[in-house]
């Protein structure tokens, strides 16, 4: 059973239910909300928790987050952590064997160089917490204050999504096969899982062992959209298989709308993403850029009806490189109700037109995007090749 005809297969049914119980299935957003919900359910942990981030930062917030870990560790909790080893590299020892003498479980994913490969370009991307089997946090949210805003900042612009529903028990098992380094290797097809009248399904992105599901998602949601695109986007440079698809989908008249950011993290990323803003233009999007933080988040709402968030960033990078996790929603409320947000978020953004554009593209700043653009597109293509490597090793073995 492929993947396409499991979507296709349920989401009639999905779709078909107007009125949702959001305690299964409550959209979250990066904040003090997202913090005070991840330390409330480490607290109430019985047995087991697996806390999966590419970066866990000594801050406040990353001491609050351990302190709390700690604690779930001395009730006899198992507790479960992995951090990505480039993402969290700038951890103190210290911190990493505190936690390791407070009894919880912890490992690095894949240090840069080892023995026999050379890891930078496939990193664990996941921003996940689960407890007991019962409730999931997942999304891209990172552990560190600028996920949680601080006096003098607002809070990077993120999304996740609380599960209360049998899907965390299938988030479970995948964190602990990830943990045990044997997650990815597991061919387990994608499941939708009932969440009161909503469908819930964990998509994997791991090129290296064959899995493309939230990139295969996302192509498929563009491809059959019939009314309208909503994105949320950090790091967005599609490549020719994602952007093929949202440039057709435009030709075909579906409105297609993408937040993008205005003040980012990667300079060097925005100004190549700035450098793609014409084209998509020429093809009807619309492009909106929020400039009151950083925007990390990575969601998108098609037709009002399935939505997906997690830590699958539109890009190369995402798509053949970096082990990634999202959920999707077929669910009308809960689409509805991240609609709304994104709502919120473009009444506060600028929108980017040809006019504006003109008049902030100067030869200088063309010069400078089309630079920019052309290391970004270098970059990736050098960080994808190496899992491609190492995949063609395997299949040769």
């Amino acid at each position: 059973m492929d993947y396409k005809w499991k979507i296709e297969k349920h989401t009639k049914t999905a779709f078909q239910n107007t009125k949702d119980n959001s305690k299964y299935v409550e959209l979250v957003r990066s904040g003090e909300d997202y913090f005070l919900r991840l330390e409330k359910l480490i607290d109430k942990a019985e047995k087991e928790i697996h806390l999966q981030t590419y970066i866990f930062e000594n801050d406040e917030t990353g001491n609050r987050i351990a302190s709390c870990l700690k604690k779930a560790a001395q009730r006899k909790v198992e507790v479960y952590v992995l951090l990505d080893a480039y993402g969290s590299a700038a951890l103190p020892n210290s911190f990493a064997q505190d936690l390791v003498q407070h009894g919880i479980l912890l490992r690095f994913f894949s240090p840069l160089f080892s023995l026999n490969n050379f890891y930078i370009g496939r990193r664990m991307h996941h921003k996940i917490a689960v407890v007991d089997e019962k409730i999931a946090l997942i999304g891209g949210i990172n552990i560190a204050d600028k996920y949680r805003g601080t006096k003098a900042s607002k809070p990077w612009l993120d999304y996740a999504v609380q599960l209360n529903c049998p899907a965390a028990k299938n988030l479970q098992i995948l964190c602990s096969d990830y943990f045990y380094k044997r997650g990815s290797s597991k061919k387990i097809p994608p499941v939708l899982h009932s969440a009161g009248r909503a469908l819930v399904g964990i998509l994997q992105n791991d090129w290296l062992q064959r899995k493309t599901e939230v990139c295969d998602a996302y192509t498929n949601a563009f491809i059959y959209a019939k009314e309208e695109i909503v994105i949320v986007s950090s790091y967005f440079l599609p490549g020719n298989r994602l952007a093929k698809a949202l440039k057709k989908t435009c030709k075909r008249g579906i409105k297609t709308t993408v937040v993008l950011a205005g003040i980012s993290d990667v300079p060097l990323v925005r100004r190549a993403t700035e450098h793609l803003y014409s084209s998509f233009l020429d093809h009807h999007m619309r492009i909106f850029e929020w400039n009151n933080s950083v925007v990390h988040g990575k969601a998108a709402v098609v037709d009002n009806k399935w939505s997906t968030i997690g830590s699958f960033n539109l890009n190369s990078l995402s798509c053949y490189g970096s082990i990634e996790m999202n959920v999707e929603v077929h669910s009308v409320n809960f689409a509805e109700s991240l609609r709304a947000d994104f709502e919120m978020v473009i009444s506060q953004c600028s929108e980017i037109t040809k006019g504006s554009l003109r008049q902030r593209a100067g030869i200088f700043n063309k010069l400078g995007n089309w630079i920019s653009y052309q290391m970004v597109r270098t970059a990736m293509l050098f960080l994808t090749f190496l899992p491609h490597l190492r995949f063609l090793k395997n299949y040769r073995l």
